[in-house]
């Protein structure tokens, strides 16, 4: 590794999260934030539920960004504005994704079609564009990096009525590991973690209705993941103490899955 790189700081970094306006992401960028980090909030679009997440951020330097990651433009604007608002992004967390429902046997080929479409463009390409512009930027300028992808235990168990869900957030894990080995001669390091159920905006109505205690029986804590246990696995992956995690898929499911 090229000893000129800059060491990542604990603190004090630029922090780019995706898909922050609500959920996991809200809570990884307020967690961030906590430390002594500078957020940027990205949204697919404007709106009060970003304003928010950033009114929730302690400190300053924050802000927030609206950019659509299935238009690779909108990826490079979108890792230009966080680089010049941070003063640089040393962290990079894609957390943003949809979960189109699209069971096989109860949707029609064009439905089937439009669903794959829209989940792998904001799942896998947009992520996989974003950390193309973030990394090389982090290059560019000579310092040390980490990027963080939230995958799913979907993609370890698959996703019956969500299938491009599962499918993308396997081929996410498989990214990280690739960049993971790619990017470490240059003091980046890429991981990923794997979260169960976790109780979120999403997911809200099916908690409270009928199948809720079902889902919570999944674990054998009896209950789901709050956001904030998912995103103090990301600050740790993300931390200068995880080097060496890099490249790694951490299960954060309460003990629902177990892989071999």
């Amino acid at each position: 590794m090229d000893r000129t790189v800059t060491k990542l700081r604990s603190t004090g970094r630029g922090v780019l999260v995706t898909g922050a306006s609500r959920g996991i992401g809200r809570a990884v960028a307020v967690a961030f934030a906590h430390r002594g980090d500078r957020v940027a909030v990205h949204s697919s679009a404007p709106g009060p539920d970003a304003e928010q997440t950033l009114g929730a951020l302690e400190g300053e330097g924050h802000l927030t960004i609206a950019a659509d990651l299935a238009d690779p433009d909108g990826v490079e604007e979108l890792a230009a504005r966080a680089e010049e608002a941070l003063g640089g992004v040393d962290v990079l967390v894609n957390n943003a994704a949809v979960m189109v429902a699209h069971p096989l046997v109860r949707t029609s080929y064009e439905q089937w079609q439009q669903a794959w479409r829209q989940t792998v463009e904001i799942n896998l390409l947009g992520p996989t564009h974003l950390s193309h512009r973030v990394a090389n930027r982090m290059i560019d300028a000579g310092r040390e990096g980490r990027i963080v992808n939230i995958g799913s235990r979907g993609a370890f168990r698959g996703e019956p009525d969500h299938p491009a869900y599962g499918a993308t957030k396997a081929a996410l894990h498989a990214l990280g590991q690739s960049l993971a080995v790619s990017l470490a001669p240059h003091g980046i390091a890429v991981a990923s973690v794997a979260p169960g159920f976790v109780a979120t905006e999403r997911v809200a109505d099916r908690l409270e209705g009928p199948e809720g205690d079902g889902i919570r029986a999944q674990s054998p804590f009896g209950r789901v993941a709050d956001p904030s246990e998912i995103a103090a696995a990301v600050l740790y992956l993300a931390s200068p103490e995880a080097v060496w995690s890099s490249g790694t898929v951490l299960d954060v499911n309460g003990a629902s899955y177990l892989r071999t």
